[in-house]
C-alpha cells in the first residue's frame, strides 16, 4: 500500500461463550475484501478474548460506505448487544509506511 490510506482499528474484549461469533466474523472479513476501496486487513485474538482487527481504507468514503452496509450493521448491532464486554473503533491517516523483511 503507498500512503495515504486510512486505517480502520477496532479493539474489542469478546464475552465468554457467545455464539454465531465466529461465523459472522468470518462473513465480515470476506465480505470487508469485497468492498470498493479495500486494501487489506490483520487482526488478532488473544485466549482472554481481548482482539484486535485493522483494516485497511484508501478513502474515508470506503469506510462510511462500509459502516453502513447492511450485513455490517446487523454484526454491530450484535456486538453492541451479545458479543463485547467492551470495544472502540479508531480511525487514522497513514501518512508514512515503511518495514523489514528478513531475507
Amino acid at each position: 500500500m503507498k500512503p495515504p490510506y486510512y486505517a480502520v482499528i477496532f479493539s474489542s474484549k469478546r464475552k465468554a461463550g457467545v455464539l454465531e461469533y465466529d461465523s459472522v466474523a468470518e462473513r465480515m472479513k470476506e465480505l470487508t475484501m469485497q468492498q470498493p476501496g479495500f486494501l487489506g486487513i490483520s487482526s488478532a485474538r488473544s485466549a482472554d478474548g481481548n482482539g484486535i482487527t485493522v483494516c485497511y481504507w484508501d478513502s474515508m468514503e470506503a469506510i462510511k460506505n462500509w459502516k453502513n452496509n447492511n450485513e455490517h450493521l446487523y454484526a454491530q448491532q450484535m456486538g453492541k448487544n451479545e458479543w463485547y464486554e467492551s470495544y472502540s473503533v479508531r480511525i487514522a491517516k497513514v501518512e508514512q509506511e515503511y518495514s523489514m523483511e528478513a531475507l
